[in-house]
């Protein structure tokens, strides 16, 4: 039976690409690869369909189709997390509640484009909530600089206090460090229930994020065991361990956050693992040229080359899952 989302949600929720083949179509059997290649790694969830999974470019069947595949590769050993955003509620709901049927343990939506007002952004995710019902686990995505709409800590403490649904913030808004302690210190206070935090943003500040307190990563990032063990070591107590393995990764982490290119990239680093076969993108979508291809190769190499020279516990992990 699927375990449904709840505020105990911690460690790391990968964001998954969607695979498609060289003319663009569902890749299925890439699919089921990168899901045990997650699996494999030590993710404690999946987020499918989200902004890393090209979600808008796919059609409703197709996203359903997606998700159906998913959910079965899964088999209930990790939660799922649907990517579920849309403008128009009744599609929303309609959508939410065949993947909730097909296994899904919550969905992440997003307030709409738009909206400028703290009174229009909560009396929109009043709507969706009523919509979807108590009993729909809900991760609200905190990204301004894709949806151009700002909340602040305030607006997310109400919300989260008025609707027991909410049940995780996925925070992604930058400079974003100084919101985390705001949002915690609410809790110490007592203003509401103390709730999941996970960050995305392709973990560009993921040990000062921990710092402040958040309970682990929802991104996705071509190197998902890097994401697994900095958390490990940082809950496990060794804060500079963590810090200093994830020192390693920075420069490729950096460079598969870049504006526009960054998918390509990250998807041409899994089809580079053998975990895809196609690091197509659904047009409209960058294309990495000569002299793209010649950086990662570097990058990459050297990447091999830090982690064969880095010691210390979890290091032999990391750098076999590097290499598998």
């Amino acid at each position: 039976m699927t375990r449904l989302l709840d505020e105990t949600a911690r460690g790391v929720y990968i964001i998954s690409a969607t695979p498609f083949t060289d003319t663009g179509e569902l890749d299925l059997d890439s699919t089921d690869r990168l899901i045990d290649f997650y699996l494999e790694h030590g993710v404690d969830g999946i987020t499918i369909l989200g902004v890393m999974g090209e979600a808008p470019k796919l059609s409703a069947q197709e996203s359903l189709t997606f998700a159906e595949r998913v959910l079965k590769r899964v088999r209930d050993r990790v939660p799922v997390i649907v990517g579920a955003s849309n403008p128009g509620n009744r599609n929303l709901k309609s959508f939410v509640g065949k993947v909730m049927d097909l296994g899904a343990a919550g969905v992440m939506v997003a307030p709409v484009a738009g909206l400028k007002t703290e009174e229009q952004i909560e009396g929109y995710m009043a709507g969706v909530v009523r919509e979807l019902g108590d009993d729909v686990p809900i991760v609200l995505q905190d990204y301004p600089q894709l949806t151009n709409v700002y909340m602040s800590a305030s607006l997310i403490d109400r919300m989260f206090a008025q609707w027991p649904s909410l049940k995780v913030l996925k925070h992604e808004e930058s400079p974003g460090l100084r919101k985390i302690s705001r949002l915690r210190a609410s809790e110490a206070k007592g203003t509401r229930r103390r709730i999941s935090i996970l960050v995305g943003n392709s973990a560009m500040h993921l040990p000062q994020e921990l710092r402040r307190g958040v309970d682990g990563a929802n991104t996705g990032v071509a190197y998902p065991e890097m994401l697994v063990e900095v958390c490990r070591r940082f809950f496990a107590g060794d804060a500079e361990g963590a810090e200093d393995l994830y020192d390693i990764y920075l420069p490729i982490i950096r460079h598969e956050q870049q504006p526009g290119i960054g998918l390509a990239i990250r998807k041409e680093i899994l089809r580079r693992r053998g975990v895809i076969k196609s690091a197509c993108l659904r047009a409209p979508g960058a294309v990495l040229d000569a002299d793209d291809h010649k950086e990662l190769d570097g990058l990459m190499a050297r990447l091999e080359r830090k982690l064969a020279a880095f010691g210390g516990a979890g290091a032999d992990r990391v750098r076999r899952r590097s290499a598998g």
